[in-house]
């Protein structure tokens, strides 16, 4: 594994734009802090989000979890572009001619998934531990470390997406093709989703209950929005005479269904490449 891991290194050290754009990236949310100065209006409630305790434990976890999934695309587009070049360098033929095999060759690629996704997760771990100890009004122990399975939902939802863009990759041969393919899908599943909602199963859950399997969806939901758990959402709520109710937590199912997703994408990665004449 670890000379795989070595190839994927040389292959990605000297390409430019996948520094800078995985630099980016990383940068990107050590800059969460920024958004404590953003302030809201919301009819006559005035609020900034520092003073509705974004970075208080164990709030924080949710919180950057969400911020820093939003950022995925920029991974993403490395990923992609990672396997394009193998193609229009002619890489992976030369990897093949030298030894490597197509199963290997697969098994590279996903691990460089894996790596990305653990590397990614440990410095949010760090980035929320130093803006929870700076901000936060709860510091004890059993605090600071709960909710930490939003993490591995961020773990979760990462893997899966890049062996999404992995897989894409391999398939379509170019990094803008497949980016708009990526696209391409969303709007699909969008639209899948609507017709379900407002013409099939109009005024049932079963819509939902469908559109939870599908691929970005089910990534979708392992990390939720945690914008309405702020206080002076629920407060407006409460003002408006309404009761807002949502499950913002992780459960094994949905890990499950992504993992399942995950297998799927590199599974197919390989028989793609597999039957593929190169």
């Amino acid at each position: 594994m670890l000379r795989l891991l070595d190839i994927e290194y040389q292959k990605l050290r000297y390409s430019r734009s996948a520094r800078i754009l995985i630099l980016t990236y990383f940068i990107l949310i050590t800059f969460i802090a920024l958004i404590a100065s953003i302030e809201f209006n919301i009819g006559s409630i005035q609020f900034r989000v520092a003073d509705q305790g974004i970075f208080n434990f164990p709030f924080i976890w949710h919180f950057n979890s969400y911020i820093a999934a939003t950022l995925k695309l920029f991974l993403a587009i490395v990923i992609v572009s990672m396997m394009s070049n193998e193609y229009s360098n002619r890489t992976l033929k030369q990897n093949l001619i030298d030894g490597l095999s197509k199963k290997e060759f697969v098994l590279s690629k996903f691990l460089t998934v894996l790596v990305f996704s653990l590397v990614s997760t440990l410095f949010l771990f760090i980035v929320s531990m130093i803006l929870g100890y700076s901000f936060s009004d709860y510091t004890e122990f059993s605090i600071v470390f709960s909710d930490l399975e939003y993490l591995i939902g961020y773990f979760v939802k990462l893997t899966g997406f890049f062996a999404f863009c992995m897989f894409l990759g391999i398939l379509v041969k170019r990094s803008a093709f497949a980016l708009g393919f990526l696209f391409i899908w969303w709007i699909l599943e969008s639209i899948v989703y609507g017709v379900m909602k407002w013409k099939l199963f109009k005024g049932t859950e079963i819509a939902d209950s469908i559109a939870r399997f599908f691929p970005l969806e089910s990534m979708s939901n392992l990390v939720k929005e945690p914008f309405s758990r702020l206080n002076a959402f629920q407060t407006a709520a409460s003002q408006l005479g309404s009761e807002f109710e949502k499950d913002y937590g992780i459960h094994w199912y949905q890990l499950a269904i992504v993992i399942l997703w995950t297998l799927i994408f590199v599974y197919f990665s390989y028989k793609l490449l597999e039957k593929r004449d190169l």
